[in-house]
Order: C-alpha cells, then sequence, then structure tokens
C-alpha cells in the first residue's frame, strides 16, 4: 500500500536525521523521493491530526505548513528501520 511506503519513508529518514521535524512537504518530497506528485501534500493533511475523514491520525500539524510525527509510531516501525 503506497500510504504505508510513504509513512514508512518519512519514519525512517526521521529516524535517520535525513528529515528533521517539523518538516514542511517541500522538504518531505525532496528527502523522500520517488512518489507520485500530488501526493505529498495530500498525504500528510489526509492524516494530521483531526483530519475530517477520520484517517489514521500520523502527523500532528505544528503550525503552518510544518508537520511532526505522532509517537509512538504505527504499523510496528517504533523499533523497526
Amino acid at each position: 500500500m503506497a500510504n504505508h511506503r510513504m509513512y514508512r519513508a518519512i519514519v525512517k529518514a526521521v529516524k535517520e536525521g535525513k528529515l528533521n521535524e517539523p518538516f514542511t512537504v517541500r522538504e518531505f518530497r525532496e528527502t523522500c523521493p520517488g512518489f507520485r506528485e500530488g501526493t505529498y501534500n495530500a498525504f500528510l493533511w489526509k492524516h494530521r491530526v483531526g483530519n475530517p475523514g477520520g484517517n489514521t491520525e500520523l502527523f500532528e500539524l505544528v503550525e503552518k505548513g510544518k508537520f511532526r510525527l505522532i509517537r509512538p509510531f504505527k504499523y510496528g516501525l517504533e523499533d523497526d528501520c
């Protein structure tokens, strides 16, 4: 599933120090290339805390356009990557 691949890529980049939190959509795109254009922005907003669709909450919007991962990580990634 593309969503799990994107999430895994973000968690890995943060754990490796390649993506600093809070991060922007642009920083996410530059650090984790290879996903379809347009999905970067949609993914972060779709999975933010309080999203209107009731999707899994993976990110916290900490200031305008800046996101931080919610901990503990989901999908068994706490000790993975």
